[in-house]
């Protein structure tokens, strides 16, 4: 076995001499110097960690980190409420507000909520736990996202919308269906609760009834669409519905003839049809309706019977002679 030498000095004659140690010797005290080593090792830690309660270097460093995270995930929550807070304010003024004044119809909330369902949308996040803060901060950023998207859609349908807004006054049903010269029409169901004067029992009347003579003329109340014209036996019998857009539309039934098509654009004034007796009817008279988003309305809050016979003949004149004109301009473009 080799042997590694020393150097010792020597008291006697003050000269350095060499001695040779085994190698087993010198790895002896190698290996003893290890363990003292580990053992220090292990009880600096032990009484770091087991009786000071201080965490390892390594782990102190992980949890800095993480509250350094959890700090921006707690400030992000902040914002992200006073966002939701604000997005909630303007979601509540679209509907109250700009969309109620165009006769919008609210946004659905499948809509508003396209997208969030499923139990399996954010599986991928289950693997940091399902109740992590960073997954639930990930989730309602999702969320906020996209209603912000939805609503940022809908104030974009409000400002075309908005554009139109001149055309409004001329849509809205404003004027009685039928001449109203006195003496020549009564009343004789207005809106609200009444008797069924066919069935008996009393019910809601949608709309106001104007007994009159048959073969009247009837007239649109606003300008508007052709949405709908039905000929039948019961029921409304001959009715036209007209779309006058920003949630309103109107109802004329039992007419005895119908002077229009489903599509035909028409014009406040226009005649549509007359007075009849069809359908569900105990004699001559106008069933009337105004319906917006949806629901019938109270017709008297939309026209005044106290108009003079004049003023709306001549708005009748005046349709007539617009439409007119129309027509004649078209007969001499086809003629060229």
């Amino acid at each position: 076995m080799s042997k590694i030498k020393r150097y010792n000095l020597n008291p006697e004659t003050l000269m350095y001499e060499v001695v040779k140690v085994p190698r087993k010797e010198r790895l002896s005290k190698i290996a003893v110097l290890m363990v003292v080593s580990l053992g220090f090792t292990a009880l600096y830690f032990w009484i770091y960690v087991g009786l000071l309660g201080f965490d390892p270097p390594k782990t102190a460093i992980l949890k800095r980190n993480n509250a350094k995270w959890a700090s921006k995930l707690e400030v992000m929550n902040r914002n992200l409420d006073q966002y939701s807070a604000e997005l909630k304010d303007l979601e509540l003024r679209n509907e109250d507000v700009y969309r109620s004044i165009f006769g919008m119809n609210p946004i659905p909330e499948e809509v508003l909520n396209a997208g969030f369902g499923g139990v399996k949308r954010y599986a991928y996040l289950d693997e940091i736990g399902s109740n992590s803060e960073l997954r639930n901060t990930y989730i309602r950023l999702d969320m906020l996202t996209k209603q912000t998207y939805v609503q940022s859609k809908s104030f974009d349908e409000v400002s075309n919308l908005s554009k139109r807004a001149g055309d409004m006054a001329s849509c809205i049903p404003a004027i009685p269906p039928i001449i109203p010269t006195k003496g020549t029409f009564r009343v004789s169901s207005p809106f609200g609760t009444r008797r069924d004067p066919v069935l008996g029992g009393y019910r809601h009347h949608d709309g106001y009834d104007f007994a009159t003579k048959k073969g009247n003329p009837v007239y649109a109340t606003g300008d508007g669409v052709i949405e709908k014209t039905t000929f039948q036996f019961f029921g409304y019998g001959n009715q036209i519905v007209i779309d006058h857009g920003f949630g309103y539309k109107t109802r004329y039934a039992h007419l005895s003839s119908i002077n229009v098509v489903e599509g035909m654009k028409i014009k406040r004034g226009e005649k549509i049809g007359e007075v009849g007796n069809s359908g569900k009817s105990t004699g001559p008279h106008l069933h009337y309706e105004v319906i917006y988003r949806g629901s019938a309305v109270n017709p008297t809050n939309f026209f005044d019977l106290s108009m003079s016979d004049k003023e709306y003949k001549d708005m009748i004149k005046k349709k007539e002679d617009e439409s007119q004109a129309v027509l004649n301009n078209d007969f001499h473009l086809m003629v060229k």
